[in-house]
């Protein structure tokens, strides 16, 4: 099986490996950075859908289905659990959500391992001075999707345990922040001018607490907590609802239930709902005077710019999702919009250094 599953993976790397190379680009390195970047950002978007369809279980064990390579062979297995409990965890479709989520994050380790080989090889033919094709960086990136491997794999044998599918999405939202620095590396930049400096410390706590407000969505995502407040901009029509913080943010815990072992109480999932919520407004507020601020910097206007319209339909998207009682489609775009705030905000990040570099 894991032979198969190994195959499965290279051959689903190979499009996007055939598109670099058949690609006009003389560039293949920089070409190959980015289509790993775009389909890590697929793969976030596609984990988000696989958590709010509720396919994290689609497959109970793994890396296979029911010891399979693909659902196909696994069919019988899956269709006496389904019948078994039709509105349970594992379905047909459930079992290819989850198996096509893990066929690619199997695709993308083999192009970050395609990333390091070519950089280690560029670095020693360039003398060991070219800095762009750095061996530590593109070793840490073949770290990190190990990691995300690792916990893959616990999110499913640990059955959905929050705090391990919260740590699975924070560290696909890093590989993404440390993918899009490696291709700022290799792209070049307009000058910035030496007034960027003075955003370098906002643009960092922005992005600080971009992370946190993310990790608080993955912990509503995970409690399945979304529905816990189905107005807006009052919870439960109270400013503030009765809440539940030790419960609700008790990390070691199994699935909706507290560490004692009882149920979840619903005030906990309002706190935790609550929480997500409240925080927005100041995630919110610093990155739009941040972008407004770099706004007015040679160098960081278009990165500003895209920022203010990312935040903007981030919010509109977030209350949305309220008002229309959680559509799927929707919910998945809110999470997609978070990370293409990770994306600009580590752009920002990058070009603010490039001008502290110059200084």
């Amino acid at each position: 099986m894991l032979i198969q599953l190994g195959i499965i993976g290279l051959l689903a790397a190979m499009l996007p490996l055939a598109i670099v190379w058949v690609s006009d680009d003389p560039d293949k390195y920089r070409k190959l950075v980015w289509v790993t970047l775009f389909l890590t950002f697929d793969l976030i978007m596609f984990g988000a859908f696989t958590r709010l369809t509720d396919s994290g279980l689609g497959c109970p064990d793994w890396p296979g289905c029911y010891g399979q390579a693909d659902p196909l062979r696994a069919h019988a297995d899956i269709s006496a659990a389904e019948a078994a409990m039709p509105t349970g965890p594992v379905t047909v479709m459930k079992a290819w959500i989850e198996m096509i989520h893990r066929y690619l994050a199997m695709a993308i380790g083999v192009l970050i391992i395609s990333i390091m080989v070519i950089a280690w090889r560029k670095w020693w033919q360039s003398g060991r001075k070219e800095t762009r094709f750095s061996p530590t960086f593109s070793a840490v990136l073949f770290a990190f999707v190990c990691l995300q491997g690792a916990f893959g794999a616990w999110t499913v044998t640990m059955k959905l345990q929050p705090v391990i599918v919260t740590t699975h999405l924070l560290l696909g939202i890093t590989l993404l922040a440390l993918l899009t620095w490696l291709g700022a590396r290799q792209t070049n930049h307009p000058p910035v001018a030496q007034s960027a400096l003075a955003l370098r410390t906002p643009a960092i706590l922005a992005i600080a607490l971009l992370t946190l407000q993310i990790a608080l969505g993955g912990w509503v995502s995970s409690n399945y907590a979304a529905l816990a407040c189905t107005d807006f901009p009052l919870c439960q029509g109270m400013l503030l609802p009765p809440m539940d913080f030790q419960h609700g943010f008790s990390l070691w815990r199994d699935l909706g239930k507290t560490a004692g072992g009882e149920y979840l109480p619903f005030a906990a999932l309002t706190a935790i709902h609550w929480v997500h919520r409240v925080f927005a407004f100041v995630v919110v507020a610093l990155v739009a005077w941040v972008a407004l601020n770099a706004l007015k910097t040679d160098g960081l206007r278009k990165t500003a710019r895209w920022l203010l319209v990312m935040i903007a339909f981030q919010f509109a998207t977030g209350v949305l999702t309220i008002f229309l009682d959680f559509p799927l489609a929707l919910a998945v775009i809110h999470n997609g919009g978070a990370a293409l705030l990770v994306l600009l905000l580590v752009t920002l990040n990058y070009k603010i250094r490039i001008a502290a570099r110059v200084s």
